[in-house]
């Protein structure tokens, strides 16, 4: 089935940190959306629930298997919608490593502005493409983590997740697999 070009798709599927929103269309991944997004973060435009899109379906196979710790690497069409200097950043961010860490700093002199950390730190708060763009592994000059839209509870989750610690290890999330704030 052929979706309309100018009109993306979506779907919601349950994850261990919460509905998260998939939008796409048939030539590649557009957004994953946290149940709690500023509306304003990621724009989208027309929307049309299709929970059978072959892409969508796909996506949220690999997420569920990401999310067993059967998935180490990503393979899906992706639509980074954005300026350029945005789009430089959200590839850089695919270059980083699963269970590694990167500053903003570090993503900067990666795509040739070393001035522009800030600007690096903007451009990744308006990843569309979370998880699978890992804008989670972008972390503080100091070490520390940062902000990031599904909270900083869900970016401990996942990097945990991702060095292989158990959900115990996290201290974020209940025995249900859901947050705890």
């Amino acid at each position: 089935m052929a979706f309309a070009p100018d009109v993306l798709s979506f779907k919601t599927t349950p994850t261990p940190v919460g509905l998260l929103t998939l939008v796409g269309s048939d030539s590649g991944l557009a957004a994953v959306l946290w149940e709690n997004d500023r509306p304003d973060r990621v724009p989208i435009g027309a929307t049309v629930e299709a929970t059978h899109h072959p892409l969508l379906c796909e996506a949220e196979r690999q997420l569920a298997a990401y999310f067993a710790g059967a998935l180490t690497l990503f393979d899906l069409p992706l639509e980074f919608r954005g300026t350029a200097f945005q789009q430089a950043v959200w590839t850089a961010l695919l270059t980083i490593p699963l269970g590694q860490t990167r500053s903003y700093a570090e993503i900067a002199r990666q795509i040739g502005r070393p001035d522009a950390c800030r600007a690096v730190g903007a451009a990744n708060g308006r990843n569309p493409i979370s998880i699978i763009a890992p804008c989670h592994r972008v972390i503080g000059a100091s070490g520390g983590l940062t902000g990031f839209a599904g909270g900083l509870a869900a970016k401990q989750f996942l990097l945990a997740l991702e060095r292989g610690q158990t959900a115990g290890e996290t201290s974020c999330v209940s025995r249900q697999g859901s947050l705890a704030f």
